[in-house]
């Protein structure tokens, strides 16, 4: 229950308009020069508060800034990675520009002035509308919904077009290409169960032996696996396990017997337990032979043994042997607290492979080996799996359900993405144009038909001229008579 307090000062009586908000916190509500102006205003408040417009105007007079590292960003329901990726625009694109104005003082006026500040800089319009619709939307949706702010700035701000740019997709000749150009083996399985199955690359990187059914071919797509900067992981580690892919629905797809029966002998091969990854960063096996010799003569004109200290530091030798001698050696001295040893990341142990380590070591080598004429990334392996289903003649809802799309319509931007694709509607309207052709073009009976009426026609005209010249040949010369 509100109630008004009155106060003595040096500029005479004054009355406090004191209340209790919705977590029971005595609020103020302003002080003011009579008792009744008082009375109203802890009346308003509790007001708003039964209302369920509780807030505190004075709320809207804190920064943008305060209001989203204190309020909105600790307490907003995101993913880890999207957490990550809102952090990285906000410090980018979005703070430099609002974080020390009040938010009462920001109006969709100045949510347009951003944006043109943002194209002056050269944002890309992709980036200036993320930021905007799902980023600055969604903190001023939050503070019009908790009664900070009574409208929202920024709804009903336009952004430049995003266009949608027509797909590349790889061909089968240009899978191959790179397909051959990979380092291992283990790398050549990862990308063909790719091209097979169509996962994401967190699906990929998480699939794990007891998630495919080697008898049926049936496999489960149940967890994903996100890389993270070690701040914005809930336990400081680099790879969050989800246990549900994105869209956060389970889904079944059959890969073929194929590439079934490759993973089951890379399974028995490496002797993996259920349990296990199938793909997973694994210790390269030690070489059985040395280099073409035990000794080499280094650039000092001195012989060296590879495989050890003085080959790797005098010797300047980097082969396998040498590298590898080094490694133990540092590797002894640190676990003897000897040459400041770093302190072992928390996830050293985490058997998941690196995007970025794939990239760099195993992709970008093949895909400049093939030399394709343009540079596909990894994901385009999913965009070719869709493609090509599409371009065989599979179901339309069946490949949507094995991408795990929520919409048909997204899956249908994978039509007519192969360069063959429209030569069967090429090869229609030839079809069509020839047998309507066929129909319009005269036989040869009937040409010879209209030939002959053309000349039947030309001899009555003859014929006609004949008879009128006869005619007047006959008649008598009326002049001479």
């Amino acid at each position: 229950m509100g109630f008004t307090r009155k106060r003595k000062g040096p500029n005479g009586t004054r009355y406090q308009a004191l209340y209790d908000d919705a977590r029971g916190v005595r609020q103020t509500a302003g002080t003011f020069t009579t008792r009744k102006e008082a009375d109203r205003a802890w009346q308003r408040a509790e007001t708003r508060i039964a209302e369920g417009k509780a807030g505190d105007p004075r709320r809207a007079r804190q920064t943008f800034r305060t209001y989203v590292e204190e309020r909105w960003f600790p307490n907003h329901r995101i993913e880890a990675s999207t957490r990550q990726d809102y952090a990285y625009a906000l410090a980018a694109h979005v703070m430099p520009y609002f974080g020390d104005m009040k938010l009462q003082d920001i109006t969709s006026e100045t949510v347009r002035d951003w944006i043109t500040h943002l194209k002056k800089q050269g944002a890309s319009a992709y980036s200036i509308k993320y930021c905007k619709t799902a980023i600055l939307n969604a903190i001023f949706t939050t503070a019009v919904n908790d009664g900070i702010l009574v409208y929202h700035p920024s709804r009903g701000v336009k952004t430049d077009p995003v266009p949608e740019k027509p797909r590349q997709i790889i061909t089968a000749e240009q899978f191959a290409r790179i397909y051959e150009a990979l380092p291992t083996p283990d790398a050549k399985l990862l990308v063909e169960t790719d091209i097979e199955s169509g996962l994401r690359w967190g699906e990929l990187t998480e699939l794990r032996v007891k998630d495919l059914d080697f008898a049926t071919g049936i496999l489960t797509v149940s967890r994903a696996v996100v890389q993270l900067v070690p701040k914005y992981h809930p336990e400081g580690r680099r790879f969050l396990v989800n246990d549900y892919p994105k869209g956060k629905r389970y889904r079944r797809l059959k890969l073929s017997p194929q590439i079934v029966a490759k993973l089951k002998a890379h399974t028995e091969a490496h002797h993996l337990t259920p349990d296990d990854l199938f793909f997973s960063r694994r210790p390269k096996p030690p070489k059985l032979e040395l280099a073409e010799s035990l000794t080499f003569e280094a650039f000092n004109g001195r012989t060296y043994t590879h495989g050890t200290i003085t080959a790797y530091n005098l010797g300047k030798c980097k082969c396998d042997h040498c590298r590898a001698a080094y490694a133990a050696y540092r590797a002894k001295r640190r676990a003897q607290g000897k040459d400041n040893p770093r302190n072992p990341r928390p996830d050293d142990d985490d058997p998941h492979i690196p995007a970025s380590w794939f990239r760099n070591h195993c992709w970008h080598p093949a895909r400049e080996a093939a030399d394709l004429g343009w540079s596909p990334r990894i994901h385009d392996l999913r965009h070719a799996h869709a493609s090509w289903l599409l371009a065989g003649g599979a179901d339309l809802q069946v490949v949507k359900e094995r991408l795990g799309h929520r919409k048909i319509s997204t899956t249908e931007r994978y039509l007519h993405t192969l360069p063959t694709a429209d030569e069967t509607a090429l090869e229609a309207l030839a079809k069509i144009r020839t047998t309507q052709g066929s129909q319009d073009a005269p036989s040869d009976l009937e040409a010879q038909l209209a030939e002959a009426q053309a000349k039947i026609v030309q001899l009555q005209a003859v014929l006609a001229d004949q008879l009128v010249a006869q005619h007047a040949e006959s008649r008598p010369n009326l002049r001479s008579v």
